[in-house]
């Protein structure tokens, strides 16, 4: 590897940003592309949906093979409500290979025995989160039920473009949670990439169950191509029991 290309991919590694890197199998030649030039180079669907994996791969287009090599920035599951879902939302993050933080300025739910081992903020998401730097790899769930911890760091994580924001409540308290958000000036496109209710629909009742329709509605976010990019439109009140 030539030590441009070795410095670029270890700033790129340092700022969180994912790259690819393309060789050439026939004649050695290597380039690395950055996630936002995809659009523009010659393997742009290939590298596409390689980046979508998470997977290094053999790729062949047009008679020519290419080893694409993956590498993406570790994802983070960043939960606001150290609560019981959260406690189930932990162990399925580190099975997926996420790194698990959890915000909570309630001292009283925030506690080292209740997560152990856990990156945990027992302070305002306003003072939190900025330091943590969250990114588009950076899944965000809101689980507190209260606006004062909630809206704010909604707002954070939408303009800091997680690749997936979600909030628990029922879609009566997300529809009073869209007008609050929108008053304080969040736009509509930012609001329709909410997920709320929280999770896909599987009929999730307990914490453990509702945990995993969250961790399900993450991956999809993550992993497929229709993940994010049919937003969702902001949602009338109907009683939910979710």
């Amino acid at each position: 590897m030539k030590l441009a290309i070795l410095q670029a991919l270890n700033q790129a590694k340092a700022a969180r940003r994912a790259v690819l890197l393309v060789t050439d199998l026939d004649t050695g030649e290597e380039r690395l592309v950055e996630e936002s030039g995809i659009p523009a180079d010659p393997l742009a669907s290939v590298l596409s949906q390689q980046l979508r994996q998470g997977r290094s791969a053999t790729v062949e287009q047009d008679g020519r093979r290419h080893f694409v090599t993956v590498h993406v920035p570790p994802v983070r599951l960043v939960m606001i409500g150290a609560v019981h879902i959260s406690q189930a939302l932990v162990p399925l993050a580190r099975l997926v290979g996420q790194d698990p933080v959890i915000i909570d300025p309630r001292t009283a739910f925030a506690t080292p025995e209740r997560f152990p081992g856990v990156t945990l903020l027992a302070e305002w998401p306003d003072v939190a989160l900025p330091p943590l730097g969250i990114d588009r790899y950076t899944a965000f769930v809101a689980l507190t039920h209260d606006p004062k911890i909630d809206d704010g760091a909604l707002q954070h994580a939408l303009e800091r473009n997680c690749f997936y924001v979600g909030a628990l409540g029922s879609r009566r308290t997300h529809a009073r949670r869209i007008e609050r958000l929108s008053e304080a000036g969040v736009d509509e496109a930012a609001l329709a990439r909410i997920h709320a209710p929280i999770g896909l629909d599987i009929g999730a009742i307990s914490p453990a169950e509702i945990a995993v329709s969250i961790m399900a509605e993450i991956t999809a976010a993550l992993r497929l191509e229709s993940g994010e990019k049919q937003p969702r439109p902001p949602v009338l009140p109907k009683p939910c029991c979710k």
